[in-house]
């Protein structure tokens, strides 16, 4: 038997329970508003009974869904007990697809299905039928409802929601453990049949995990699968519908599924001893390497710790845990020196963080290496017997006496000798020297206590095989006191005794300092340098004493200052002492003792001036000093201003006069007899428009005879400063280059004659007038001047 075979006859087991033959019994149904039968039955209480006649015959109607024949389905048949098979009746469908998707014969009332049905989009529909009378399309029978019924056939297969799945479950999980929930789902009718009724099944996958037929969860199938052998897992997951059996429909979906890591495995050193080297020169802090043990397990699970648990250098050396590599990072602890040891060795221990208590069976979750630390020598500076000197000297000691030594050695194992300096920065004074060799400190100038009392310097200690290599060390030298200085004064006294002062009367309390600052602390004595008859002295054991009038009565007119020595000496050794003079006025007093008037005041003031008037005196003087000084600088510095006025065009170096000639009346204008005779020239005669800055020797040339004509000599002296370079500027024979235009008179210039072939034409000089006679007689000869 086929398989088509086989699905033909199971759907026509489903159907035939369901009345899906076309001969279709129909099931009469009340209807209201029927016609009313006139049988009557007799009841016992006296009342007639009426029977109610059906007029229907009905039933709902199923269609199988799919339907692939060529002709129209067939649905079902209505049908009314008024229908005498005549044709007067006409059946009319209305309500979901009718005209469209159903149609029905008007005649015989068939109903038919135009198209194939599919139950997932709409499971039943609703119409509703009416038979009415073809000639007056009256209703013989009232409008009633029906439905039919689409019966499921198993047409869709079993779909997942997704096509691929993630899911992850813990490695060493036990048998059993759900990893994730699948489910598919089918359009067919849950009710109806096997159609809807899905089995879950594992295509691929096996035999590490399983899923469970009715609600797809799948689980691990083998113990202790490890994520370090294999992390990831393709698992396929089909679903059958109609129970699994066979002719169901099917999907599949794919799940992969991941192995999450657990803290299974323990931190292993790959190496189980390290030899890291360092030099000894490392600071404190220094990383000197790294140990690192691997852990097959990630994240959180593969967290290490690192700690020094035995060894020699526990207290030389550290070791840190970088969070981000997962090292064990080795650091110097103390200063390390090559000298004293060259070999240090460190037991380091690495150890989970975070211990599973369910894998304590697998043993200790840590581990241990040894590490051995190589120190290398390198070359070393001068190390200093202290890390600070203090010298202590008195201030009164010679120059070139030692106050102290420093002292330093080479550490390496091959010393080298050291050389000794002075950072001159620290001893801007040249005060203090060393010596290079020995580390004595002496002084090269005098000390003293008053001016500085303590002296910070630095000694450099440099080896001399490697200068370079180099060890400053502070040295505070510390000035002691000696008593060098003479007390005095403490401040300047103003004195003055009264008129009517009595002998003992206290006229002054003095004191003293000094810059000594003995142990046993300061102690003065006062005392007169010799008897005087007027004042004595008084201490007061103190440190201060007191003046005291000696006589009843001054007179300032007498007298009117008086000088007292006063001696004043310590008591440290040697003693100092020291003669300072009070300066006492003898002044006018009232009778409670009050200065009214000193003797120096009473002399001063008639004939003095006052303050204003002062004043005013010197104002004036600054003024008439000003005014002085203001008149010289302007003196000075007077500029030498042209007579030229006009400004417009000075390239050319032309200069206008406001004044015209006189003509030939004017006889002082210019003297004509200067270029006849140039024997008779002034040395130094200069030019008239301005004032010269420096005076130039003329050039010397040879006189021209008598007789020369004045257009010659002109002619001659033009060419010659034309070519003389040293000619000054403001010599009055020029060349001009340009000349101007628009002029009515034309150029009046005589001086580029010189510089023509042809003669030019002067006759129209007699044309402008008596004041150019003169010009037109010199220039105007014409043909009689050149014969001659």
């Amino acid at each position: 038997m086929t398989i088509y075979q086989f699905l033909l006859l199971f759907l026509l087991w489903i159907c035939l329970p369901h009345f899906c033959s076309p001969e279709i019994t129909f099931r009469r149904t009340p209807v209201p508003q029927q016609r009313i039968l006139g049988t009557r039955v007799p009841r016992s209480d006296g009342k007639i009974l009426h029977r109610q006649k059906r007029g229907w015959m009905w039933n709902q109607f199923f269609l199988l869904e799919e339907y692939t024949g060529s002709d129209y389905q067939y649905v079902g048949k209505l049908h009314s007990d008024q229908d005498k098979g005549d044709g007067s009746l006409k059946y009319i469908l209305s309500g979901d697809g009718a005209g469209t998707l159903f149609i029905i014969d008007e005649k015989t009332g068939d109903i038919h299905a135009t198209r194939r049905i599919d139950r997932e989009e709409k499971a039943f529909y609703t119409l509703r039928a009416q038979a009415i009378n073809r000639r007056t399309l009256r209703p013989v029978e009232p409008e009633s409802e029906f439905v039919i019924k689409i019966h499921d056939i198993n047409d869709n297969e079993p779909t997942f929601p997704e096509e691929i799945y993630t899911a992850s479950v813990p490695e060493m999980s036990v048998v059993g453990t759900s990893v994730v929930q699948v489910t598919a789902t089918d359009a067919d009718d849950p009710s109806y049949g096997n159609s809807a009724r899905v089995i879950y099944s594992i295509l691929q996958g096996q035999p590490y995990f399983s899923v469970e037929p009715e609600t797809g969860i799948i689980r691990t199938a083998l113990p202790n699968m490890n994520r370090e052998n294999r992390e990831q897992y393709q698992v396929v997951i089909q679903a059958k519908d109609m129970g699994g059996q066979m002719g169901g429909l099917s999907g599949t979906t794919t799940v992969n599924i991941t192995l999450t890591d657990v803290n299974d495995n323990p931190p292993r050193f790959p190496q189980n001893t390290i030899h890291p080297r360092v030099l000894e020169s490392s600071p404190v802090g220094t990383a000197i390497g790294s140990v690192k043990a691997t852990d097959a397990d990630t994240g959180k699970n593969a967290e290490v710790e690192y700690r020094i648990i035995d060894g020699d250098g526990t207290d030389m050396f550290d070791i840190i845990t970088e969070k981000d590599t997962q090292e064990g990072i080795i650091t110097v602890k103390k200063p390390l020196d090559y000298e004293s040891r060259r070999l240090y060795t460190l037991k380091v221990e690495a150890e989970n963080t975070h211990v599973d208590p369910r894998f304590y069976y697998l043993g200790p979750f840590k581990d241990t290496t040894i590490v051995k630390i190589s120190i290398e020598d390198v070359d070393e500076p001068p190390v200093f017997s202290r890390s600070s000197y203090l010298f202590e000297v008195h201030e009164d000691i010679e120059v070139g006496t030692i106050i102290g030594t420093v002292m330093a050695r080479d550490p390496d194992s091959i010393s080298s000798p050291i050389r000794f300096s002075l950072d001159r920065h620290t001893d801007l004074d040249r005060i203090f020297n060393i010596h290079s060799g020995n580390g004595s400190l002496y002084t090269s100038k005098p000390l003293d206590r008053e001016l500085s009392q303590w002296h910070n310097l630095t000694v450099i200690a440099a080896e001399i095989n490697n200068p370079k290599e180099t060890t400053r060390v502070a040295v505070f030298v510390r000035i002691l006191d000696v008593n060098d200085n003479a007390p005095q004064f403490a401040v300047f006294y103003d004195t003055f005794v009264c008129e009517n002062a009595r002998p003992g009367q206290l006229i002054q309390t003095i004191s003293a300092i000094d810059k000594d600052d003995p142990l046993g602390g300061q102690k003065f004595f006062f005392s007169l340098a010799a008897v005087n008859p007027n004042f004595t002295v008084q201490d007061n054991e103190d440190n201060t004493a007191r003046i005291l009038t000696r006589k009843n009565g001054f007179n300032r007119h007498e007298i009117s200052t008086y000088l007292l020595p006063v001696v004043i000496s310590d008591n440290d050794y040697p003693i100092q002492s020291s003669t300072g003079t009070l300066t006492i006025r003898v002044c006018a007093c009232d009778s409670q003792g009050n200065m009214q008037s000193c003797s120096a005041e009473a002399l001063l003031l008639p004939a003095g001036l006052s303050t204003g008037a002062l004043i005013a005196i010197l104002l004036c003087i600054i003024i008439l000093l000003v005014i002085v000084v203001l008149f010289a600088a302007l003196k000075r510095q007077r500029k030498k201003e042209p007579l030229i006025l006009s400004k417009e065009d000075i390239r050319d170096n032309i200069v206008s006069y406001n004044d015209e000639g006189g003509g030939e009346e004017d006889t002082q204008a210019f003297d004509i007899g200067t270029l006849r005779n140039p024997a008779a020239m002034e040395e130094k005669k200069l030019r008239r428009d301005i004032i010269p800055e420096t005076l130039f020797i003329p050039r010397r040339t040879p006189p021209a005879p008598d007789n020369t004509d004045v257009r010659d000599f002109i002619n001659e002296r033009l060419k010659e400063h034309d070519l003389d370079p040293t000619a000054p500027p403001y010599d009055s024979l020029a060349t001009y280059a340009y000349e101007g235009n628009d002029s009515v008179a034309e150029s009046l210039s005589s001086l580029e004659s010189g510089t023509t072939d042809g003669d030019q034409n002067y006759d129209y000089l007699r044309e402008w007038g008596p004041r150019f006679n003169k010009l037109a007689e010199m220039y105007g000869g014409g043909e009689s001047d050149r014969d001659s």
